[in-house]
């Protein structure tokens, strides 16, 4: 693998307010303390266009920012053009997943997985959507998304030898 080579990574939910805005936040911030924001792509879609153009869900903001992330992003939805532009596209869960692949067709270059693939410590694959419950719902799919982040950046560090 050339120096040179970038990686580019986009985190999908339904509404692209709540989970996916925290899995970009947070991979983002571990991209950024390893030195690799000029190597790996980061971004956040949704599969439906509920939210576009809204910021995340305020409580998913004020999650994230308990623990040092701020979430900028604004909500889109995914296209299919992002099959091709992404090498990883991480979804939060089976019913997004299937989304994401009745969009991809056939030949695209994305690896299409669930982020919890990358985790060792939740027993169910699906990251929960918080969005009609509580804060603690935020706090828990926070707990999901740092640790599964981790895992993932460490990874495509290993894959890439980084």
């Amino acid at each position: 693998m050339s120096e040179r080579e970038r990686v580019s990574v986009v985190f999908v939910c339904l509404g692209n307010i709540c989970r996916s805005p925290l899995a970009e936040g947070f991979f983002r911030e571990l991209v950024a303390r390893s030195g690799l924001s000029d190597r790996i792509e980061v971004d956040s879609a949704g599969t439906s266009d509920y939210h576009i153009g809204e910021l995340p869900d305020k409580r998913a903001r004020a999650a994230a920012l308990r623990r040092g992330v701020e979430l900028v992003s604004r909500a889109r939805q995914i296209e299919r053009a992002d099959l091709d532009r992404f090498d990883y596209v991480i979804v939060m869960d089976t019913e997004n997943l299937r989304a994401v692949q009745r969009l991809s067709g056939s030949g695209r270059r994305a690896r299409i997985q669930r982020l919890l693939e990358y985790a060792d410590m939740y027993d169910d694959r699906d990251v929960p959507d918080p969005y009609y419950g509580g804060p603690e719902g935020f706090e828990l799919v926070c707990d999901m998304v740092e640790h599964s982040c981790e895992r993932l950046l460490r990874h495509i560090r290993e894959a890439h030898g980084w």
